[in-house]
C-alpha cells in the first residue's frame, strides 16, 4: 500500500505504468475528500485522474474521475451462429456491420433507433434536456476513439457460468453514452472547479448540494443510455443476421458507485477500471489483435473491488502516427487471422500494453474464464477526433 503525503492510502498493481500516470494517482488521493484509490495494471494519463485509477471519496464526486465518456462500456453476445461463418460467410457478417452501426464524431442514424431510455426524464439538467434529441439520433451508433464493434471467437474451457465449453462465435461492442455524456462532464466539471478553486480536473462536488445531486443523476441516466446505445447495436446486428442470441454479458467503467468498504459509505469512481466483485462477471478487452477476457472478479479489498478495463496505452495517440505505419500493423493482424474494416493508425495493435501481462499482474482480482479472439472488427475510419 502507498500513499501520498498526507494523502489517502492507495496501491497499485503492475510494473509498466508510466510516472506521470503515478503522480495523478498521488494528486487524487491527496483531495480532501479522498479515502483510498487503486491504481490498475493498465493505467496510462488521463485528466485528473488517471486511466486505470479507482478513487473513493466521502460524500462526493470529482466529474473528471468518472470522466468524458460517461458509462462507456463493453457487451458481449454470444449468438447462436456457426464459427465457420467466420471464414465461410465473412462478408454477410461484415455486411451487418457497416449497415447497423455508425462511427465517428458526430454519427447519427437518419431515423433513429427506439428505445425505452429516450421516454425517461431527460429535463433534470440542463445539459440533458438540451441535447436529448442529438442523443436520440446518436442511439445505436459508437462514436471514434478506441471504440469499437467487432465479431470473434469465444473459447469456453471449462463452463459453470451459462455457457457449456466449446467455440463460439462473438459480438463485442465497446462504446460509451457520446456527445451528450462528454457534455454532462464538462458543463458540471466547470461548476466544480469554480466552486472549489485551486484543483483543476480533480474539482469535486459534493452529493449534499444541488449541483453534485443534479450531475449524479445526470450521470446515471447517461449509464442506462450508454447500456441502450449497446442493447441497440447488438438487436440490430442480430437481426440483421437472423440471429439469436445464446448468452450475454455486459459491465462498464467511467461512472461513480455508492458502495461500502472498510465499514463505510463511499463514492467509488472507477476511470477505465471494470468492476470485480466476488462472483461479478465482466469482460476484458486487448486490442485489434489481441484477445480480450470473460473474468469474474475475486472481490479483492485492496483495489476496492475493481479490475482493469483493457490493455492499456503503450503510447499516445500523436506518438503513434509520427512513428507507426499501417504496412507493419497490416502484417500484425493478417498474423492473427484478424481482418479489419476501418480504423485510424492509433488504433493499431502496437499501441497497447502486452494484454497477457496485465492479466498476469492482476490474478488476485479476476479469475479467467473464457477468451475472445477478434477476427473482423470496425472501428472510427482515419483521422477522427477521438472521444474515447
Amino acid at each position: 500500500m502507498q500513499a501520498a503525503s498526507a494523502g489517502a492510502p492507495w496501491r497499485q498493481w503492475g510494473t509498466d505504468i508510466d510516472a506521470q500516470s503515478v503522480a495523478q494517482m498521488r494528486e487524487a488521493c491527496a483531495l480532501p475528500v479522498a479515502v483510498r484509490g487503486a491504481l490498475m495494471p493498465d493505467a496510462h494519463v488521463g485528466y485528473g485522474l488517471p486511466i486505470g485509477g479507482v478513487l473513493a471519496t466521502d460524500g462526493a464526486v470529482v466529474p473528471f474521475a468518472v470522466g468524458v465518456d460517461i458509462a462507456c462500456r463493453v457487451k458481449l453476445s454470444v449468438l447462436d451462429l456457426p464459427v465457420a461463418w467466420l471464414r465461410d460467410r465473412a462478408e454477410r457478417l461484415a455486411r451487418a456491420l457497416e449497415q447497423e452501426t455508425r462511427f465517428g464524431v458526430g454519427a447519427e442514424f437518419k431515423h433513429p433507433r427506439t428505445h425505452d431510455v429516450m421516454d425517461e426524464n431527460w429535463g433534470g439538467s440542463p445539459v440533458t434536456q438540451a441535447l436529448r434529441d442529438k442523443a436520440w439520433r446518436q442511439l445505436g451508433t459508437s462514436g471514434s476513439g478506441n471504440h469499437f464493434v467487432e465479431f470473434g471467437i469465444l473459447t469456453v474451457e471449462h463452463g459453470g457460468f451459462g455457457l457449456e465449453p466449446g467455440s463460439y462465435l462473438a459480438l463485442l461492442s465497446h462504446s460509451g453514452s457520446r456527445g451528450t455524456g462528454a457534455a454532462v462532464c464538462d458543463h458540471y466539471s466547470k461548476i466544480a472547479q469554480r466552486k472549489r478553486p485551486g484543483h483543476g480536473r480533480l474539482a469535486w462536488l459534493p452529493l449534499r448540494e444541488p449541483e453534485g445531486r443534479e450531475y449524479w443523476a445526470a450521470m446515471e441516466l447517461m449509464g442506462r443510455y450508454a447500456s441502450a446505445n449497446h442493447a441497440c447495436i447488438h438487436a440490430c446486428i442480430t437481426a440483421h443476421l437472423g440471429a439469436r442470441v445464446l448468452w450475454q454479458v455486459e459491465n462498464h467503467h467511467n461512472f461513480a458507485w455508492r458502495e461500502t468498504h472498510d465499514g463505510r459509505d463511499v463514492i467509488v469512481h472507477r476511470k477505465g477500471a471494470t468492476p470485480a466483485g466476488r462472483g461479478v462477471l465482466g469482460f476484458i478487452p486487448g486490442s485489434m489483435a489481441a484477445p480480450g477476457f470473460l473474468v469474474r472478479g475475486r472481490g479483492c479489498a485492496n483495489s476496492l473491488d475493481s479490475a482493469a478495463h483493457g490493455a492499456g496505452r503503450l503510447m499516445s495517440r500523436t506518438q503513434a502516427k509520427k512513428t507507426l505505419d499501417w504496412k507493419t500493423a497490416h502484417r500484425w493482424l493478417d498474423a492473427r487471422g484478424v481482418q479489419l474494416l476501418s480504423a485510424g493508425l492509433d488504433e493499431a495493435p502496437m499501441v497497447y500494453k502486452d494484454i497477457h501481462a496485465v492479466m498476469a499482474a492482476q490474478s488476485d482480482l479476476v479469475e479467467t474464464l473464457a477468451r475472445f479472439d477478434p477476427r473482423l472488427v470496425k472501428m472510427a475510419p482515419p483521422g477522427e477526433h477521438p472521444e474515447d
